[in-house]
């Protein structure tokens, strides 16, 4: 299945790295689960932070889990969608290539994942939501001060995107994405947890424009290193809100 795994990486999937598939990690491959430890998120914002000028911590967290959260959700989202698989995604059992400044640049699996158990959308998506995007949406909100929904914005927002992005694949089949769509359309999930996925994006179709534009339900506070200001997708509630609060400031 390793084999099976290559084959995605084209189409819209054409710009990701494939996986490393390993038992032995490599000594490049640190252990996802490092993430949960605070020390080491500190030492990680530390290094990350030197691009932005050791900005807010808020938002220097924020923009590396955008980062990672695309990787992730990339990856596990074309395996699911598209080859059935569960890929072992759990912080306890994945390895994760960093680039020099520490943003997630591949993953390294131990095996090429699963067939899924069952094919519906209430259990499919459970190793990616339980156990890596909670835990370490716990942890990074834990370490920073953020609120838990900025990151959970990140996710849901590449969620969105590659769900879309993968009905347009060359091994797409008809409705291929369906399943991962009924999870972002649901306000809770099967447990009757609040669903954080639960429509990160709205697509607005502005009176002066042809195609709709991607805007996100929540922002990802990157405004708050002065040099970036908003992000392309930002919506609109926070530019107002900003700008009110720099004006009574």
């Amino acid at each position: 299945m390793t084999q099976a795994l290559s084959t995605l990486y084209i189409g819209p999937l054409e710009g990701l790295t494939p996986p490393r598939v390993a038992s032995t990690p490599g000594p490049d491959a640190l252990p996802a689960g490092r993430l949960l430890d605070p020390d080491y998120l500190d030492a990680l914002f530390e290094r990350f932070g030197t691009r932005y000028g050791h900005g807010d911590r808020r938002a220097v967290a924020s923009l590396w889990s955008k980062g990672h959260f695309s990787t992730l959700t990339g990856h596990g989202l074309a395996a699911n969608l598209l080859l059935e698989r569960d890929l072992p995604l759990g912080l306890d059992t994945l390895h994760l290539v960093q680039s020099e400044e520490g943003q997630t640049t591949g993953l390294v699996l131990p095996h090429a994942g699963k067939p899924l158990a069952r094919l519906d959308s209430d259990s499919r998506f459970t190793t990616l939501l339980d156990n890596h995007l909670t835990p370490l949406v716990e942890a990074l909100a834990a370490a920073t001060g953020a609120s838990p929904r900025v990151f959970w914005s990140n996710a849901g927002n590449y969620v969105e995107y590659f769900v879309n992005a993968l009905a347009d694949h060359p091994m797409a089949g008809p409705d291929v994405n369906e399943p991962a769509l009924a999870l972002i359309e649901r306000r809770t999930l099967p447990d009757g947890r609040r669903n954080p996925l639960y429509r990160p994006v709205r697509h607005v179709t502005p009176e002066t424009a042809e195609a709709p534009s991607r805007i996100r339900r929540l922002c990802c506070i990157r405004y708050l290193i002065d040099e970036l200001g908003y992000c392309a997708n930002c919506p609109l509630a926070c530019r107002r809100g900003a700008r009110a609060a720099r004006a009574t400031g």
